[in-house]
């Protein structure tokens, strides 16, 4: 796209039924500083229910197709989905996990009971080489989370230099011993997890202490993520970062965990049987991640007024009751439409701050929550949340376009929340802009106004379906996927697209 001294597009947005309201989206080119972290568009794996076993990892001796023992069509269907960074091993598991039980030899490896998510036993057949490996196999960067909560500096230290380290010492000589010459390049490194619940149930005093701590005694050049906070809890962002940024170079950045229900934590909602009102209460429960961002980094600021340490909101998404007749504790659950609208929104909130927001990972990336894959015996599917995360690669490492955003509201039994969510940014001369419709009702005329700009082309891809409840299953052909967009060639600096309702969208200019 040719540039003049500013680029100012403004967007007109007409209601349906007759009824027409001004909107607009202004966005200035010449603003666009700030680069979208590829991490935010990053997952998370753990060791719950079938997430590891039979999502990712079938073994070398399963009939099912694989590649080194990686399901042949998760490999292929995350390649297409370019996905930039991976999470594991947990969550919770994480402080239950010692990582010298998943090395060396699989038939010598003790098991694990695994305490936190339905009480199985594992066999540590994926351990430390195995996720390394897979993410090495899939393009991504991998984010190791230490065990701060039942283990020690110790054993921390060296998990470190096992991986990372180049010098000869019996750490590197053992995993020389198990197959691997050359280090592994990692930066990302959690220290805890939720050590305010399961990861300990502790202070943030004594947390921030014992981070310090852990994060003194691992080695090299890393990202180091401290345990940060529970949705609104703003007394622990304010310890960790007064205590832990006394040691500066010890801190990259710190964790948010956020998760939206439909009601509340005892009785979650369905992930499939809901109407209106089940839609209206979980987007506007996504809604608030914005108030939660905005608040945390302005306590940030105060400790880190040049935005060195990331917000790192490594756990997020829709999270509902399980499938009926699953285990409780594997935490598997459909995935819809409104999940789709749940991670555009969500996404384009952190683009939108990613002068602060360094990573995200939702949760999590195979048959667990808001699973962009899911799979059963030899068969797998893509989720809606899936064709958005295919959808939004457009902005990894592109350049925030600074928006002001205008719009109607979306109303329900008297509540209201806005009806457009919308971010946008450029990379290699193309400007993207990708807007969420969370009115179910109503189809949003868009009228964008390209004031002193020459555009060539003009493109477009669509996600939404006939229902809010559509999902894809087993056997089933696809209700809910990636389509072509009609977005047509814009005359005299004016082009007019219709976004239709219950509908994510893709607009490329260029």
């Amino acid at each position: 796209m040719k540039k003049n001294k500013s680029l100012l597009l403004a967007a007109t947005l007409f209601l349906g039924m007759g009824v027409s309201a001004q909107n607009s989206i202004n966005l200035d080119t010449e603003a666009a500083k700030t680069t979208i972290s590829k991490e935010i568009y990053g997952h998370f794996a753990e060791h719950l229910g079938r997430c590891i076993y039979g999502g990712i990892f079938v073994g070398e001796d399963s009939s099912i197709p694989n590649i080194q023992g990686y399901r042949e069509d998760v490999v292929g269907a995350l390649k297409d989905m370019h996905i930039p960074l991976l999470r594991w091993p947990g969550g919770c598991f994480a402080d239950t996990y010692h990582w010298k039980d998943g090395i060396g030899p699989r038939q010598n490896r003790p098991s694990i009971v695994n305490v936190n998510w339905g009480g199985v036993t594992e066999d540590n057949s994926f351990g430390t080489h195995e996720f390394l490996n897979f993410c090495e196999l899939i393009g991504a960067e991998p984010y190791v989370n230490i065990n701060v909560g039942s283990g020690t500096v110790q054993e921390a230290s060296e998990w470190v230099e096992y991986v990372t380290s180049s010098n000869v010492s019996p750490m590197t000589d053992l995993r020389k011993k198990n197959g691997r010459e050359k280090p592994w390049d990692v930066k990302f490194w959690g220290i805890g997890n939720e050590n305010w619940g399961c990861g300990g149930n502790m202070t943030p005093e004594y947390y921030s202490d014992l981070y310090n701590r852990f994060a003194t005694y691992c080695h090299g050049d890393l990202y180091r993520i401290a345990g940060g906070p529970n949705v609104a809890d703003y007394n622990w962002m304010e310890v960790v970062m007064q205590k832990t940024t006394r040691h500066r170079h010890l801190v990259q950045g710190v964790s948010l965990h956020y998760y939206t229900f439909t009601t509340a934590w005892e009785d979650k909602g369905s992930a499939t049987d809901f109407g209106e009102k089940e839609w209206f209460a979980v987007l506007s429960r996504t809604l608030r991640m914005d108030e939660l961002v905005t608040k945390h980094s302005a306590i940030m600021d105060k400790y880190d007024p040049d935005k060195k340490i990331g917000l790192i909101v490594d756990e997020w998404g829709d999270w509902f009751n399980v499938e009926e007749g699953t285990n409780p504790g594997f935490l598997y659950q459909q995935n819809t439409l409104r999940d789709a609208l749940v991670a555009g929104v969500n996404l384009n909130i952190f683009n939108n701050h990613s002068d602060r927001v360094k990573m995200a990972n939702i949760a999590q990336m195979v048959n667990v929550l808001q699973s962009v894959i899911l799979t059963q015996d030899d068969q797998m599917v893509l989720t809606p949340t899936y064709f958005v995360f295919k959808m939004y690669a457009v902005h990894q490492n592109a350049e925030l376009i600074p928006m002001d955003l205008k719009c109607e509201d979306y109303e329900v039994d008297g509540q209201k929340i806005p009806a457009i969510s919308a971010s946008a940014s450029e990379k290699d001369g193309v400007v993207s802009i990708t807007m969420c419709n969370l009115n179910p009702n109503k189809a949003e005329t868009i009228d964008l106004n390209l004031a002193g700009t020459s555009v060539k082309t003009a493109s477009g891809e669509i996600v939404t379906s006939k229902n809010m409840n559509d999902y894809n299953d087993f056997g089933q052909a696809e209700k809910v996927n990636l389509q072509s967009f009609e977005v047509k060639k814009p005359k005299d600096g004016k082009l007019t697209i219709e976004i239709p309702a219950k509908s994510v969208v893709l607009v490329q200019l260029q």
